[in-house]
């Protein structure tokens, strides 16, 4: 497994600046956000001068990037939101596949029409699983014609929340470029050490074969989410699982400030190593 961060930890809009502190701070591999190259992170548009740019910062820190951020509503109750929005996805993907990224990430949408990562009580509808379905169908075309993967996290607040959800998802569309971002603390909300590892044992047995990527971050008793190593998920659990299913992948931490990189990153690097 190799350690990884996101990229928009550190602040800057020049790629090169943003990676060199991502390897200062200890990381080989990134989760790129194009925020990090002076565009929104939903870019209307990528000019050739940014994709340039971008692989002139991987060819001279040697930060290899492992994922895009791609994130943005898919089941927004306005349907001209959700469709700017597969836009712009299609646009990211073509990047991806220009700087050889074999993963663009998303969100699995929520019926708030404000926040992307705010819990809605009709996100377990009807309705909502079949607009998913639909917005999904659509995006695996695009994955399709690019060569690039969709990476799908299990979130509390949206329509995907569990492993079980995710599971469901690809049998209803069935594609290999539906592959899943396994984050223990976005599995459960309040719970105690022990409650915590078996409901992301159970996620890491379920999605075994489509995990693509782990990201570490943490959740304090309260719920409240912390730094990886400071709150109840048992990360050398949870990586001895996903070393039993066969993940080889990117462990990506976030949820950070930029000065606790360099320590999240001897931690997790001490529990990597064979």
């Amino acid at each position: 497994m190799r350690l990884g961060i996101f990229a928009k930890t550190f602040s800057g809009s020049n790629p090169l600046t943003v990676l060199a502190a991502v390897k200062a701070a200890g990381y080989e591999t990134a989760q790129f956000n194009m925020a990090c190259a002076g565009l929104p992170a939903m870019p209307d548009e990528i000019p050739a001068e940014a994709i340039a740019a971008i692989r002139q910062a991987v060819a001279e820190t040697g930060v290899e990037l492992v994922a895009l951020s791609g994130t943005y509503n898919m089941i927004h109750p306005d349907l001209a939101v959700r469709q700017d929005g597969m836009r712009r996805l299609g646009l990211l993907l073509d990047a991806a596949q220009q700087l050889g990224i074999p993963l663009v990430t998303l969100c699995t949408g929520t019926r708030d029409p404000l926040d992307q990562w705010a819990h809605h009580p009709d996100n377990a509808t009807p309705e909502a699983w079949a607009d998913l379905l639909a917005e999904m169908t659509k995006a695996v075309a695009l994955a399709e014609a690019t060569g690039v993967d969709l990476g799908i996290e299990p979130e509390q607040a949206n329509v995907v929340t569990s492993a079980e959800d995710g599971r469901r998802l690809v049998e209803a569309i069935g594609s290999e470029r539906i592959r899943f971002v396994l984050d223990p603390a976005n599995l459960f909300e309040v719970a105690d050490r022990d409650t915590a590892r078996g409901i992301v044992a159970d996620a890491v047995e379920q999605l075994a074969g489509r995990i693509a990527m782990a990201h570490a971050k943490d959740r304090n008793p309260d719920g409240s989410f912390a730094t990886a190593g400071t709150g109840v998920v048992d990360f050398p659990d949870f990586f001895a699982r996903l070393r039993a299913v066969g993940f080889d992948g990117p462990v990506v931490t976030h949820g950070l400030s930029a000065e606790e990189a360099p320590g999240v990153a001897r931690y997790l690097s001490s529990l990597l190593r064979p």
